[in-house]
């Protein structure tokens, strides 16, 4: 649930009328003040509607034909996104679901940008500090943009987060996954190149406008919300994780443990039928892996209570005893 101080904030909420394209200002100072540096002022951010309308701007601001490189797996909505903005999308196939520094490094000179997200979607994995600097100063040299999503930064049990920054880099991130608020499609970007910036709102301008108010207004008093409601939230989904993790590898599937977000990534034979039999018959929801580019998985969330989680888990080992042992097996991770 979204924090308290969220609900009480619209009890008082009255007007509904056009905002700034750019964004409350309200709300940018805040997140300057409550969660990025000191190095980036109201000026440097764009408010959303959600993480996903930021890549899709960030994305419309390059010319036709331009090439974005992208670890794979990725998030499934990323080579869309490349394409519906007549871009092309270059993989860098991950090494164990993590970035693989030497390829991205032999083919930075391909392309014009670099989308990154960690934790990541689909994985679950979260980059290195050491990692990411690689990439931000590969960035920053090489004058190639890398635009970092970042919306899961908050949902880390494994390692530490490192938010890149620079005159090449845009960070996108969102009020979904930290504060519970998906439904009010609260997202944003940042950077420090006023021109891309300056692109991004240019583009709104002319597509979506202003961001709604009221979900501003919501973000702006889930800003207010104490520590403490972020602690809990990763406490409550890093039991999760634990309960998915340890299940799926009773069961007998082949995965790397989670280290942040929602998502599990098990190997599966013939994903597209396990996808299929699951849900018309056990009524259990996965994704086929071959949508986020990573044939012959399923992906799993658990960003449900832990007694569906468990429920969830003995119909999957019902399934695969009782129907379709050949499901799992030994695989490399390649």
């Amino acid at each position: 649930m979204p924090p308290k101080k969220v609900y009480e904030a619209m009890k008082h909420f009255t007007t509904i009328k056009y905002g700034l394209v750019q964004g409350q200002f309200e709300l940018r100072e805040k997140l300057c003040n409550k969660v990025l540096s000191s190095h980036f002022t109201p000026e440097n951010v764009v408010i959303t509607n959600g993480g996903s309308e930021a890549l899709n701007l960030i994305l419309a601001s390059f010319p036709e034909k331009s090439k974005i490189l992208m670890p794979k797996p990725y998030y499934y909505s990323y080579p869309y996104l490349a394409s519906y903005n007549r871009l092309e999308p270059v993989y860098s196939p991950m090494k164990d679901d993590h970035i693989d520094m030497q390829d991205i490094e032999n083919k930075i000179s391909e392309v014009n940008a670099i989308m990154v997200n960690s934790p990541t979607n689909p994985t679950g994995m979260v980059e290195k500090p050491d990692t990411i600097k690689k990439l931000e100063r590969l960035a920053n040299e090489t004058g190639r943009l890398l635009i970092f999503d970042e919306v899961y930064r908050e949902l880390i049990y494994e390692g530490t987060h490192y938010s890149p920054k620079g005159d090449n880099v845009i960070n996108v991130d969102s009020f979904s996954k930290t504060f519970n608020l998906c439904g009010a499609r609260i997202g944003y970007c940042y950077s420090k190149n006023e021109e891309l910036i300056e692109k991004i709102i240019q583009k709104k301008t002319h597509t979506s406008m202003n961001t709604s108010t009221t979900g501003q207004s919501m973000a702006i008093a889930a800003l207010d919300a104490p520590n403490s409601f972020k602690e809990k939230n990763r406490k409550i989904f890093k039991e999760r994780r634990e309960i998915i993790y340890k299940g799926l590898k009773e069961i007998g599937f082949e995965l790397h443990k989670p280290e942040g977000a929602f998502y599990a990534l098990p190997r599966a034979t013939n994903p597209q039928k396990v996808v299929e039999d699951l849900f018309d018959r056990y009524k259990v929801i996965a994704y086929n892996g071959e949508w986020f580019g990573a044939g012959n998985r399923i992906r799993l969330s658990y960003a449900l209570k832990k007694e569906k989680i468990e429920e969830g888990l003995g119909r999957i080992e019902k399934y695969i005893k009782q129907e379709n042992p050949s499901t799992i097996g030994e695989f490399n991770y390649a």
